[in-house]
Order: C-alpha cells, then sequence, then structure tokens
C-alpha cells in the first residue's frame, strides 16, 4: 500500500536538528582558552535560540554542543513552546553533576512519549582502535543517544541524536590542556589531521553496528540525525548509511539509511539551499537528517509505511557574521509522516436470539 493511499491516514513527525554552539550557562568555563558567558551574552543566546526553535516548531530536537541541560531549558523556555521531555545525558545540572566536563554533550527534546532513552558510549569491541600517539580509542567522544518514542496513534520510532568528531586536527595536549606539539610543523599537522579522521571513521562504522541491530529483521523505523562533520557523500557518512549496495542487494534495503532530502517527495520545493555550514566560504551539508526504508517509497516493496514531505535548511543566519551568541551551524528540520496503525477488526454482532414463547 503507497503512503498516499487515503484508505491510511498518515501521522505527520517533524524532526529537527540544532548545532547549539557551546550551549552553557553564564559565568562557567567550558574551554580553557574560551572565556565564560557573561549574563548579557548568555541571555542574548538564549533569546536567539529561543527564537530559532519556535520557527522549527519541530516534535523532536535532537541538540548538540550542550554543556549545560539548564541553558537548554532556559533557551526552550524562550521559544513559548512546551516540551514534556527534556533531556541531556552528562550535561545535567542537578546536585553534584555541574554540566558538562572536557567536551559538550548531546540531548533531546520531544513533545512525544519517551519510552526509553540510552546514552551510547562504548564502541563494540571488535571496533577498537589504536590512534597515533593517543593510544586506544574505544569509545565516542561525544556519546550518540537512542530515543525510542511513541507517536500520538501508537506508532514507534526510534531516533539516534549524533555528533562526529570534527575534521578539526586532533594535537596532542598535557593533562593542563597545554601543547605537547609544534603546531606550526606541517608533517606534525598532517598527523594531527590523521588522527580526527581515524576518530571520526571509527565512531562511523560503531553507528553502523548500531543502525544494524536496530534496523535488521524489524519494522520500526528509525531517524538518525545531527552533526556528522562530514558531507552526505564523504566516506564516513556513506559507512553509516550503506546505501551503496540497495541497488544489486535487495536484502541490503532492511538495514541502509537515506538522506532524507534526497528522498522527499516529488511536490517538495528543493530550493538551492541545502548547506548547514560554511568554512571559509564554501558552503556544505555537515548536519544531516538520515531516515530508515519505512519512510522511503518503493523502497522495497510493500515495507514503506511512510514518506518525506520536505526538508527545510534554517541557514539564513550563517550569513549574519561570527557571534558565539549565535550557532555557526544552520538547522534542518524534516517533516515525516508515518501510516497510522490499522484499525481493529470489528466482530460481526450476532443475531438477536428471539425470547422462546
Amino acid at each position: 500500500m503507497r503512503p498516499a493511499d487515503p484508505a491510511r491516514p498518515m501521522d505527520t513527525l517533524l524532526v529537527s536538528t540544532c548545532n547549539t554552539l557551546n550551549l552553557a550557562l553564564p559565568g562557567r568555563v567550558f574551554y580553557p582558552n574560551q572565556d565564560a558567558y557573561t549574563q548579557a551574552e548568555f541571555e542574548r543566546k538564549v533569546d536567539w535560540l529561543g527564537g530559532r526553535l519556535c520557527a522549527l516548531n519541530a516534535d523532536v530536537l535532537a541538540v548538540q554542543e550542550v554543556w549545560d541541560e539548564q541553558a537548554l531549558q532556559t533557551a526552550i523556555g524562550r521559544s513559548g513552546l512546551r516540551y514534556d521531555f527534556v533531556s541531556v545525558p552528562g550535561a545535567e545540572n542537578t546536585g553534584a553533576s555541574h554540566g558538562a566536563q572536557g567536551t559538550p554533550r548531546v540531548g533531546i527534546a520531544t513533545r512525544l512519549r519517551v519510552e526509553s532513552l540510552r546514552s551510547i558510549v562504548e564502541f563494540p569491541p571488535a571496533l577498537a582502535v589504536d590512534v597515533p600517539g593517543l593510544g586506544t580509542h574505544h569509545r565516542f567522544e561525544r556519546p550518540p543517544l537512542l530515543a525510542t518514542l511513541r507517536m500520538k496513534h501508537g506508532q514507534t520510532v526510534n531516533v539516534v541524536t549524533a555528533h562526529l568528531k570534527s575534521k578539526r586536527p586532533k594535537f596532542l595536549l598535557d593533562a593542563l590542556g597545554q601543547p605537547l606539539e609544534d603546531r606550526d610543523d606541517r608533517k606534525v599537522a598532517a598527523l594531527a589531521s590523521l588522527r580526527s579522521l581515524i576518530m571520526r571513521g571509527v565512531e562511523a562504522a560503531a553507528l553502523r553496528c548500531l543502525v544494524v541491530d536496530l534496523l535488521q529483521r524489524t519494522d520500526v523505523p528509525l531517524v538518525l540525525l545531527g552533526d556528522f562533520n562530514d558531507t552526505p557523500d564523504s566516506v564516513t557518512t556513506q559507512l553509516i548509511c550503506a546505501t551503496t549496495e540497495v541497488a544489486y542487494d535487495r536484502s541490503a534495503r532492511d538495514v541502509a539509511l537515506y538522506n532524507a532530502y534526497d528522498v522527499q517527495g516529488d511536490a517538495a520545493l528543493k530550493k538551492d539551499v541545502a548547506y548547514s555550514h560554511i568554512h571559509q566560504g564554501m558552503p556544505a551539508v555537515l548536519d544531516q537528517i538520515l531516515v530508515s526504508e519505512e519512510f522511503v517509497p518503493n523502497a522495497r516493496s510493500g515495507a514503506n509505511t511512510g514518506d518525506v514531505r520536505r526538508v527545510d535548511y534554517f541557514n539564513d543566519h550563517l550569513h549574519e557574521g561570527r557571534d558565539r551568541t549565535r550557532s555557526d551551524h544552520g538547522f534542518v528540520r524534516a517533516l515525516l509522516r508515518l501510516q497510522m496503525p490499522a484499525p481493529a477488526p470489528t466482530r460481526p454482532t450476532p443475531p438477536a436470539v428471539p425470547p422462546a414463547a
């Protein structure tokens, strides 16, 4: 049955990914080489972010670069929207927890019912790799977040928020954060870039293993979104998606992921604005929304139960100049649809038995 079949009404689901650029509370040092936000800077940042969140009006917000969960709560409050569930594991501000330490974390805000939430820290054991100068790399720097959500008509959806290692060279530092290498040495810089590539590559492979576990022999849809720090056609993104095999291996479709922008409906207005980051004047898509075959019509006969209606890029602020109270990433939003569950069959009413004479 095709998603447009009027016999099966559709539920809509708005999902969005937002790299917030070091969202932290005022007066709190998050990186040793950066000043803490003043109260005035913090107010500007949460006001700006709240306005963007209001424009997105998404059912599911996947957020990255959050140092303090309380700061995200404040930004959501400025949006005027209501989210019953907000969580940034590892960045809590309760009791003895004082936000994220060392690196920012990813989180989620949603209107949907949350069945379960799990932060994925460790790689599968077989994926541990040695990174030159750093030793064994066996865990995510920013653990992805797996949320199992229940839509209002009962459909289950898995959502994974991710933030992969950046391309920024990984130079060696001492315990106090001081450099141990000559950053002006071009050969050292090449080795530092290789470290980042290895780390991002193995994180992509670990995400791929998670995708296979979530999709293999199930019909539960999956949305994986976030800051991939690489483009849709890159080796790391394709490693996660594995769509190159679907043309000749039908079984590969069960565990493949598709870029939502590429599979959105024919009626969608595909404007030439598909970029989410600008580096040295060059626009690129680093923030992506990937979907399983359940959202791809004709991906597999009879398997799809929904579609991607539209993908929007909120990136005008990237041309407003650098300001750390705004994000240096555009936000991406996708309007997805899923068929509502089939109504339970009604049992015929038995004929009335006439009373005995």
